[in-house]
């Protein structure tokens, strides 16, 4: 993006070489123009999500998760699936005194979310990992993925397994 008024971002960083006051800048964010001409964020480019072939906001599905009476905070992000691009997954922090079931927050979710937008697996932490500025460390989180106490959707639905 860049604007038409002179100094109206900052021209650079700390240490950087000055940028020109009309420059174009990449800011990371992914959003859509409205008939209106007005831009809306949907979402940083980092944290969407593609799976099956559909883009998935993190940040829209985030939302809905927190809208979850049990829920406190959370944080969705991709991780690797087994059929290509990604699966969607939340960490979840659930509020004080509450008692959060995987199975009934992705109720939850499918009553607002597309079927392809509801998470796959769910990880309820004690506390998500923060930056200085307490924003979530989503780095941190892709790099956890899948650990054996992460519940999944798929082999819930599935059942124990048979002899």
């Amino acid at each position: 993006m860049r604007s038409h008024r002179p100094y109206a971002f900052a021209t650079g960083y700390l240490g950087e070489p000055a940028e020109p006051a009309d420059a174009w800048r990449r800011t990371g964010d992914r959003v859509v123009r409205e008939p209106d001409g007005w831009f809306r964020f949907v979402d940083r480019i980092k944290d969407v999500i593609r799976r099956r072939g559909e883009n998935i906001s993190s940040c829209e599905v985030e939302t809905v998760v927190r809208s979850h009476p049990a829920v406190a905070d959370a944080a969705v992000f991709p991780v690797p699936s087994e059929l290509a691009e990604d699966e969607v997954m939340v960490a979840v922090l659930p509020r004080a005194g509450s008692t959060l079931d995987p199975a009934d927050l992705i109720r939850h979710c499918e009553l607002e979310l597309p079927p392809f937008a509801a998470p796959r697996y769910v990880d309820i932490l004690r506390e998500l990992p923060l930056t200085e500025t307490g924003k979530v460390r989503k780095a941190a989180l892709r790099r956890r993925g899948v650990t054996e106490t992460t519940w999944d959707r798929v082999r819930a639905e599935a059942g124990p397994p048979t002899r």
